[in-house]
């Protein structure tokens, strides 16, 4: 594989950078965290996709790319003498084949698997094989001898083989679990013979059932063929004569009817007959039922009347008695409106005998009030006067004549007896004028009895204006009443008038007596008026009757008739009882032969079918039965293909970790060879891998931590040219990222050196290092600088240069920064 050229657009912090990849030695030269590193995971991203970025999706877009803009990496190499192309981004991929316009694959797995196939390497294999890194160096220095031998297994691709082998194992389980479910679910051989036999036997027995059950139904039919035609004819004649015993019951008792028909209709002629005569002299009984019947009409109105005359002298009654009250009340309250007038002036007055009052007790307590207020108020300032007072005098009493003059501030002399004398007056006069206002305060403390003399009168006007109010109240509720009463006494007149002349539109001339008479007489006519109606209906339907008659006695003679023919017919038949019972027996007890003939058929052919189903599914389950030992041989034999799979993976393991060592001590000895300039001949392992360095075929004691990482490094070239060759891959390509860390400057050169004698082997190396002296043995460099101003990375192409142009770089750089 040999990489030709590669753009990363948006990818980490590479905005749109553009690479072109040359044969032999290339060193990738820039600070740490300036992109270096991140020039190879582009290559790995866009051989394997996502599984060979680091972060998420959303970490590998450039943190500065503009909206909507693309993450994109191109990578054009060479393999196997073709030319590939591949463009991935992070939701499409495309993969052309040497310089096609149409892509051989076109989706993001499509293109990864395709990949795979053609490098023959899985992702780990890949940077296992092309790259190496300081990490992976660090990793197998600290790896002791067993943990060493893993990773050498893993790295190789030994692993496959444990999978392998635990596939195998696991499949083993599986056919093992298989055959212990078969046998568990299996039927004994023996039993399944014996129920086939036995079902067999129970078929047999079942058929030979059936054959029996057969012929005896066909003796039964042959039998029914004679007894069955006795039997319908003697059940025809039985029902015949039934029929005719039902149709002369049914006759019999339509004579009866009719018989009784007939006589009814013998006796309402008989009642016609007796009617003709009876009628008139009732005609002539109720001839004078008209007048009866209009005298009880007019009798029936003045009874109502008199019954409405005695409600209207009730109600007269009652009305006259309201009007008398209502009179009795209008006399009581004549004088209400004169009481309301005598009643207001009355309160009016009594009103302003109580203002009066109220005024006189208001100024007298007035003048209480204000008296012994001025008289606390005085005491309180004779106190405070004294006080004063008895102040200046005890002073004065003790500075003597030296008391100074409260006017001029000059001491007293001999003034100071008279004005103390003075002094001593005014406590004096003050103390008799403090008594006199105690004294006066003592007296005014409790209400002088003029003040209680008119809050009594006040309170008795007061009782007195409450009083006649009430009674104002009253009087005129009374000349509301009053108001109201002439309505009254208006209302009852006006009924009383209209009650009178009421009584006088009533008719007068009730009969209680001759109204009772008249009632009971015209009773009496009115039944004899019913029964000639009832009379004269009979003689109306006389004609209808004796035709009814007649048409009956017709009827009556036919239905005799229809009588004797039916008893005749009824003697013609001769029904012996007896023999009809032996046949009806004979009959059924055949019946019930046939029909346990038919379920003994049906049961016989049943338990054949069963017996028949067990025989079926006996067979079935001894197919089943042959079917599961065939497959319990199967698994059998598959068990033991994987006993021995499984023995082979373990010898082919073991046969690979011998052999491992082996070839790759040798390869790994040429590289220390050529890296030491033969000082050291051969890196050996011994049985737990330890590594055995030979200094003049001499196994070396001590090996410095320098030697070491020669040691790792050459172990770990001597691994990727393994995976390459086992891959079908020419071991052309090499990438070393920061593999200087730990050497010093004459190892970093004879590093260099290596490389060089080993183009033969590896036409293209990549270097990556931040370690800038390097640069001097390379073939070409290419510097990465991080702009802080863009916050993207930047490629350039150049030659040997100090370390400041490292870091600051030139503007005549050959840019391989291509604008977005």
């Amino acid at each position: 594989m040999r990489l030709l050229s590669m753009r990363l657009q948006n990818f980490r912090q590479h905005e749109d950078t553009s690479i072109v990849f040359e044969p032999g030695l290339t060193g990738i030269i820039g600070a740490n965290g300036a992109g270096k590193t991140t020039i190879l995971e582009g290559i790995a991203w866009a051989l394997y996709g996502n599984s060979a970025a680091r972060g998420t999706r959303d970490s590998i877009r450039f943190a500065g790319a503009k909206a909507r803009s693309s993450v994109r990496v191109q990578l054009v190499f060479e393999l196997a003498a073709h030319r590939y192309r591949v463009v991935r981004g992070l939701t499409s991929a495309e993969c052309f084949l040497d310089d096609a316009e149409a892509p051989i694959a076109s989706t993001i797995s499509g293109v990864s698997e395709l990949l795979q196939r053609r490098l023959g390497m899985t992702r780990s294999e890949f940077f296992h094989t092309y790259f190496t890194g300081q990490k992976d160096l660090d990793v197998m220095a600290a790896l002791g001898p067993t943990e060493r031998a893993r990773f050498l297994s893993r790295v190789l691709g030994y692993d496959k083989l444990t999978s392998a082998q635990e596939l195998v194992r696991e499949q083993r389980r599986a056919l093992v679990a298989e055959g212990a479910g078969l046998k568990q679910g299996m039927a004994d051989a023996e039993s399944v013979a014996r129920q086939i036999a036995e079902a067999k036997v129970r078929r047999e027995v079942a058929l030979t059932r059936t054959q029996t059950a057969r012929q005896s139904s066909i003796g039964i039919v042959n039998r029914a063929k004679t007894l069955t035609p006795q039997w319908t004819a003697a059940q025809a004649e039985r029902e015949r004569g039934q029929q005719l015993q039902s149709e002369l019951r049914v006759s019999d008792a339509n004579v009866a009817a009719i018989t009784r028909e007939v006589q009814r209709l013998t006796t309402q002629l008989a009642e016609i007959a007796a009617a003709q005569s009876d009628v008139a002299p009732l005609l002539e009984a109720i001839a004078p039922l008209p007048q009866l019947r209009e005298a009880l009409t007019l009798q029936d109105s003045l009874a109502t009347a008199e019954s409405r005359r005695q409600t209207l002298l009730e109600r007269l009654r009652s009305v006259a008695e309201e009007e008398v009250r209502l009179n009795e009340r209008g006399a009581q309250l004549e004088t209400a409106p004169q009481l309301e007038r005598d009643a207001l002036v009355t309160i009016a007055t009594l009103r302003a005998a109580l203002l009066a009052a109220e005024q006189n007790l208001e100024t007298e307590r007035t003048g209480w009030v204000r008296d012994r207020q001025e008289a606390e108020t005085r005491l309180e300032s004779l106190r405070v006067q004294y006080a004063e007072l008895e102040g200046q005098h005890t002073t004065m009493k003790g500075l003597g004549e030296e008391t100074p003059c409260p006017t001029c501030g000059r001491p007293l002399g001999q003034s100071y007896h008279s004005v103390l004398d003075l002094l001593t007056d005014q406590l004096e006069t003050v103390k008799v004028d403090g008594n006199y206002y105690r004294q006066r305060l003592e007296q005014l403390a409790k209400t002088p009895e003029s003040v209680d003399l008119l809050e009594e009168r006040r309170r008795a006007a007061q009782q007195e204006v409450a009083a006649q109010e009430r009674r104002l109240v009253k009087i005129q509720n009374a000349v509301a009443e009053l108001a109201g009463l002439h309505d009254q006494r208006t209302n009852a007149t006006g009924r009383l008038a209209e009650t009178r002349r009421l009584l006088g539109e009533l008719p007068s001339g009730y009969d209680q007596v001759r109204h009772s008479e008249l009632r009971g007489e015209v009773a009496r006519l009115a039944e004899l008026e019913r029964r000639i109606a009832r009379l004269s209906g009979l003689l109306d339907r006389e004609q209808a009757t004796g035709s009814e008659f007649d048409k009956t006695q017709l009827l009556l003679m036919t239905a005799t008739q229809r009588v004797q023919a039916l008893k005749q017919q009824l003697s013609e038949i001769r029904l012996d009882e007896t023999a009809f019972a032996a046949l009806r027996d004979a009959h059924e007890q055949l019946t019930a032969q046939s029909r346990a003939a038919e379920l003994e058929i049906v049961a016989a052919e049943g338990e054949a079918s069963r017996a028949a189903a067990d025989v079926a599914a006996s067979e079935q389950r001894r197919d089943e039965l042959h079917r599961l030992s065939k497959r319990l041989d199967e698994l059998e034999t598959d068990k033991r293909l994987h006993d021995e799979l499984d023995r082979a993976y373990s010898d082919l393991r073991t046969d690979l970790n011998t052999q491992l060592r082996p070839e790759l001590a040798e390869i790994a000895s040429g590289f220390l060879r050529s890296l030491t300039n033969g000082r050291y001949s051969a890196l050996e392992f011994d049985e737990d891998y330890n590594v055995v360095v030979l200094e003049n075929e001499l196994p070396k004691v001590v090996v410095s931590g320098g030697e070491e990482d020669l040691c790792n490094l050459v172990l770990r070239l001597a691994i990727s040219q393994m995976i390459a060759e086992r891959a079908g891959q020419a071991f052309s390509l090499l990438i070393l990222d920061e593999v200087f860390g730990s050497l010093d400057e004459t190892r970093r050169d004879n590093v260099i050196e290596l490389l060089r004698r080993l183009q033969d082997r590896f036409e293209q190396v990549i270097v990556i290092t931040h370690i800038e002296q390097v640069r001097e043995g390379l073939d070409r460099v290419l510097v990465v600088r991080y702009n802080e101003d863009s916050g993207a990375a930047i490629v350039t192409v150049g030659g040997p240069s100090t370390a400041g142009e490292l870091e600051g770089g030139s503007a005549s750089d050959d840019l391989l920064r291509v604008a977005s």
